[in-house]
This record gives structure tokens, C-alpha cells and sequence, in this order.
């Protein structure tokens, strides 16, 4: 019975072969995935009490709630992901991509437009394509906001909110994705034998615009951004840029509290111009949920966004202090100025370059687009969906895999090099804070976190600072 069934495979023809290939590496994938939560999972469920050399970090009431807000968002990974991947093999064996791409056919010809307008037709293909991954992932969605992380505390948004916030979202990204596409189709088509390095060339050029406007033009659209307040931390953290030469134009405070109460910091810009965003929920003497609402910036607050806020004020402080504020930003700095930004850069854009140059030599394989049901047609948007989403896929998963590696070493260096501006305590007990307030969990299977953790354990990292037990130390 083996020897005949591999007999028929190989009998198969080759666009088949593509296709039960593609089919049968994402199923691998899925349940190596799946196979790897399961542990991790199994950590959640049987890791009850405080590890001992957690004792004196982390108290027994932040610990249930951390296992318990993880093993919530485990199961519902478990459903969700099992949902995706049923829904796209449905779609691959039931002919979903050629049936859309003849639905947008018929939307663009009610417009007197027809087959050899296949950027129109493309444009009107993606438009389709993304509303009803919208919608079908809008019920996931919600259950993650109002169920689980409403649950463990974490949500601060109405339904309200959210739904306008998702609308508002699909319409900038619409905004974005439709001339961009467009545009580079038209590159493709127009750019002959070497449309790949003109591709490669306008992608660059969209990516540095997009990530040098992002923050001053798009984030706005969904927060409100605002200047720190002169005073003591701004001060601190202008002195800290200057010490390593980092040109800081702005600092700014995002008010994150609306949406959730995560908290996050990061830095954005190019050459001399380089700007500073803090989370107002990274910020102790900033954060809306430290407050009871009686005060005058309550009530500020409150007459800024009474419908879209829901607030849940906490009996314990959120955030880091000014001196662990200050640590947090000097890891942040670490990693630009051990030139970890510019590497990622360079690293993308070898891969980009490398994708663009394999797929102009397989966009003219006729076989990959039969063996997505394309039998009288080759559109070049078919063509960059199926080599870059599915016949890359296995590159794809290994380059995954070396760029989390990769970043965990950055994390490390970065937390070093906090260590080695003399702020070693303080990132020490704000890493603490942070997973606190986040509900991280600080126990992780090995082989889960190896492949998954784009950063360390909190565990590995406090090691690193200086070991959990006697504290960190400072070079």
C-alpha cells in the first residue's frame, strides 16, 4: 500500500505536486506550532506556586494571575490558530483565490473595464480579499479584547471605540496597500529583465517613507500623541541622548490608557532627526490608571474622551519610576547604538532583494499558477501571493526562526549596555515592573520559548544582569 500511494504521487502531475506540497507544509508547520503551545501550555497548568529562586521578585497572587491570563491566552491560540488553518485549506481546496480573482473581474467590468485591466481588476481583488479577512477575523477579534484580556484587566476600550478604531484602521490601510499595489504592478510589468531590482528599489523607498511618517502622520490618526511636560525626566532623558551622541529632536507621550493598559516605549527617525515615544502606562507619575479620577487631570482627562475610554483605575501603581524609566530608554538606546536598527535594516532588505530576484525567475512557471486553479490566466498579483506567501514558505519559517535568535542576542547586548551606563538597578527592578503590569509569565518550556521569543525570559535576563538571587550588578 506505501509503494502504491507513493507511486500515484509520483504519477501526479507537477502542478498537483505543487499543490498538495504547499498544502501538506502548512499542516507541518500548524502542528509544529501547535505541538510547541502544547508545552508551553502544560507549563501554565502545572507550575502552581512561585519558583524559589522567584521568591524575593514575584509574590504569589502576580504569579496565579499571570499563569492564568496566559493559559486564557494560550487556549483561545489553540481555537483561533485551528480556525486559520481550517479556513485556509477550505480556501486552497475549494478554489477560494480564483473564484475572488473572477468575483473582482465581474466588480470592474460593471465599470466598463475588462480582463486586460489587471491592475484594476488586482486593486479590486485585494479590496475583496482583505474585508473578508476583516470579517472573519473581527468575532476573534473582539472575544481577545472584551473576553480575555477585559477579564485579566488589560482592556480599556468600549465597543464602541473599538469598532470605529477597526474601521478607521481598514481605511488607512486601504489608503496605503492600494496605490503602493498598484504602483507596483505597474513597476513589474514596465521594468523588463531587471523589474526585479526596480521592485526591490521602490519597496525600499516605500518602507523608509513609511517608517519616517508613521509616527508624525498615521499613529495620530489612532492616539494622542503629546510633548513631555518640561521637568526632571525630560531633562534626564535629553542629558542620557546627548552622553551617547543620539539626536534627539522630541520626546513624546502616547496615550496608550485608552486601548489598553500595556505598556510600551520605543524610538523612530533617520540621521538628525530622531524622536522618543513613551507609553503614558509606562510612565508611573503619567499613567490615567494610578489615578481615582478626582483630580483636575482626571477630569481633563475624562472631558477628552468620556465615550471611548473606559478606565479601570488599579489599587497598585502602573509603571516604572523616572530612574527605571531611564534604564528602559537606555536599553532602547543600547540597541541603536550598537547599530542593531541598521542591521535589521540591512538584514530585510538582503532578504527582500533575494525574494524579488527568485521570483523573477519562477513568475514565469505556468505550473504554479495551475496548481492554484489559474488554467487562462497568469496575473502578476496571483503570481507575488502564491511565490511569496506559499512556495517561499519554508524559507520563510527558517528565516523566522534565525531573526528571533538574533534578537534575543540584541536584547541581551542592549541590556548590557544599559548595565554599562551605570543603570543596572534600575532596568533590573523595572524589567520586574514590566512583567508585572504585563502579566507575563517568567516560567517557559525551553524548546517553546527557543523558537518563539523574539526576546529573553525575564528569568535569563535578570541572570544576565546579575543574577536573581543578589541583584544586579553594575560594570
Amino acid at each position: 500500500m506505501p509503494v502504491t500511494m507513493l507511486q500515484t504521487a509520483m504519477d501526479l502531475p507537477v502542478e498537483s505536486k505543487i499543490f498538495y506540497a504547499v498544502l501538506l507544509f502548512s499542516w507541518v508547520v500548524y502542528l509544529w506550532e501547535a505541538y510547541l503551545a502544547s508545552r508551553q501550555r502544560r507549563i501554565y497548568r502545572t507550575t502552581t506556586h512561585v519558583p524559589h529562586e522567584l521568591g524575593k521578585i514575584m509574590d504569589s497572587e502576580t504569579f496565579e494571575k499571570s499563569r492564568l491570563y496566559q493559559l486564557d491566552k494560550s487556549n483561545f491560540g489553540f481555537w483561533s490558530g485551528l480556525y486559520s488553518e481550517a479556513e485556509g485549506t477550505m480556501i486552497l481546496v475549494l478554489g477560494g483565490i480564483p473564484f475572488l480573482w473572477s468575483i473582482s473581474g465581474s466588480v470592474i467590468g460593471r465599470f466598463g473595464l475588462g480582463p486586460e485591466y489587471e491592475i484594476s481588476q488586482s486593486l479590486a481583488f485585494l479590496t475583496l480579499a482583505t474585508l473578508f479577512s476583516a470579517f472573519t477575523g473581527l468575532p476573534w477579534s473582539l472575544y481577545n479584547t472584551f473576553v480575555i484580556e477585559e477579564k485579566h484587566g488589560f482592556n480599556q476600550q468600549t465597543i464602541g471605540f473599538f469598532l470605529k478604531d477597526a474601521l478607521k484602521k481598514f481605511l488607512v490601510t486601504q489608503c496605503i496597500l492600494l496605490p503602493v499595489t498598484s504602483l507596483l504592478l505597474h513597476i513589474i510589468k514596465i521594468g523588463g529583465d531587471y523589474f526585479f531590482i526596480y521592485a526591490w528599489l521602490f519597496t525600499l523607498a516605500v518602507s523608509l517613507v513609511l517608517v519616517t511618517i508613521y509616527a508624525d502622520y498615521i499613529a495620530p490618526l489612532f492616539d494622542k500623541f503629546t510633548p513631555l511636560p518640561e521637568g526632571e525626566l525630560k531633562e534626564d532623558i535629553e542629558s542620557m541622548a546627548k552622553s551617547i551622541s543620539f539626536p534627539l529632536t522630541k520626546v513624546y507621550v502616547v496615550e496608550g490608557s485608552k486601548r489598553s493598559s500595556h505598556s510600551n516605549a520605543y524610538f523612530y527617525g533617520f540621521f538628525k532627526n530622531k524622536r522618543i515615544v513613551l507609553f503614558d502606562t509606562l510612565l508611573e507619575d503619567y499613567s490615567p490608571l494610578n489615578k481615582e479620577g478626582e483630580g483636575e487631570g482626571d477630569q481633563e482627562k475624562e472631558s477628552d474622551v468620556p465615550e471611548e475610554s473606559n478606565a479601570k483605575p488599579k489599587n497598585k501603581k502602573q509603571g516604572c519610576s523616572n530612574p527605571e524609566v531611564l534604564a528602559v530608554l537606555g536599553h532602547e538606546l543600547g540597541h541603536w547604538k550598537l547599530g542593531h536598527t541598521v542591521k535589521n535594516i540591512v538584514i530585510s532588505q538582503m532578504n527582500s532583494f533575494l525574494c524579488f530576484s527568485l521570483f523573477a525567475v519562477l513568475i514565469g512557471q505556468r505550473e504554479l499558477f495551475l496548481a492554484f486553479g489559474f488554467h487562462d490566466s497568469q496575473p502578476t498579483l496571483i503570481g507575488l501571493m502564491i511565490i511569496f506567501q506559499f512556495i517561499f514558505s519554508p524559507y520563510n519559517e527558517l528565516l523566522s526562526f534565525c531573526l528571533t535568535v538574533l534578537s534575543r542576542r540584541f536584547e541581551f547586548q542592549a541590556d548590557a549596555f544599559a548595565r554599562g551606563m551605570g543603570r543596572a538597578t534600575e532596568l533590573y527592578s523595572a524589567l520586574i515592573k514590566l512583567n508585572k503590569d504585563n502579566l507575563g509569565f517568567p516560567v517557559a518550556d525551553w524548546l517553546f520559548s527557543m523558537w518563539h521569543y523574539s526576546h529573553p525570559p525575564l528569568l535569563e535576563r535578570l541572570r544576565a544582569l546579575g543574577g536573581v538571587g543578589g541583584g544586579p550588578k553594575q560594570d
